[in-house]
């Protein structure tokens, strides 16, 4: 791919999606990993059907969650609907698997031997327009004297490499766990939950990206939020998880942007 050539053509669409922008809530919500979908330019970066419907591609129910949650809510909502194995939006661009070349099952062939202007095409068409469109809605909601709360979206794999993950969600944070401790006493009143702290994946600064740069950085509220994929597989799993984060929200809301 020569430096002036474009990745992304009209068909494949946007790079990134914004919902209800305008929305009354203080909840902004992000989905990094809401999709699958391959630029045309890139075939299939020789994986297989099966292999690109499953979590490897993306966080399988958590589009649907989100989506769920903002209607119940009246909140914004970014998505991502590139998969992340074409670039993970919620990774430093310099990080090793930013466009990782091995998945769970195996390498993926099409990540491999990349020229700069062909991972360069990645960052600016994809990486960079998501993150300007939350930074800009956050940037929107400040101008307009509101003190908004970011919470990322997230599904995780019943088991991984043979071991198996009990929680039914996670709740992950950084060092100001105040809205985090909060969201996770609300979650143990049912006892039938297993509730993760950090777990199945903490928020890693060193790491992840979204949470901290527009999230720690900023100064705001912010947590990720990772339910067991199992639960929201299908459309029914997926509305009773946003109902009970709605809830959850609502109940918490008086006391939601004062918390870090």
């Amino acid at each position: 791919m020569s430096p002036k050539k474009r990745l992304l053509t009209k068909e494949d669409g946007p790079p990134v999606t914004v919902l209800n922008a305008a929305g009354t809530s203080d909840v902004v919500l992000v989905c990094d990993h809401a999709g699958r979908q391959i630029p045309a330019a890139l075939g299939t970066l020789g994986l297989s059907e099966r292999e690109l419907g499953s979590h490897i591609a993306w966080d399988i129910g958590a589009r649907g969650v989100a989506e769920s949650l903002a209607d119940r809510l009246d909140a914004p909502l970014i998505l991502q609907h590139f998969s992340r194995l074409v670039i993970d939006c919620n990774r430093l661009p310099s990080a090793s698997d930013s466009i990782t070349t091995v998945a769970e099952w195996g390498p993926v062939s099409g990540n491999e031997h990349l020229e700069a202007a062909e991972i360069a095409a990645r960052h600016a068409e994809i990486f960079v327009p998501y993150h300007d469109a939350l930074a800009a809605l956050l940037d929107k909601r400040k101008a307009d004297g509101r003190r908004p709360v970011l919470l990322a979206i997230h599904s995780f794999t019943p088991s991984l490499r043979g071991i198996d993950r009990p929680w039914h969600v996670g709740v992950m944070h950084g060092p100001a766990p105040g809205l985090a401790t909060a969201v996770v006493e609300f979650l143990r009143r049912d006892p039938r939950l297993d509730v993760g702290v950090n777990q199945p994946f903490a928020l890693d600064d060193e790491v992840d990206y979204t949470l901290p740069h527009h999230g720690a950085a900023r100064g705001i509220p912010h947590l990720g939020i990772e339910i067991r994929q199992d639960l929201v597989a299908d459309e029914a799993g997926q509305k009773s998880w946003a109902g009970r984060l709605a809830s959850l929200l609502r109940q918490l809301e008086p006391s939601l942007s004062r918390d870090g």
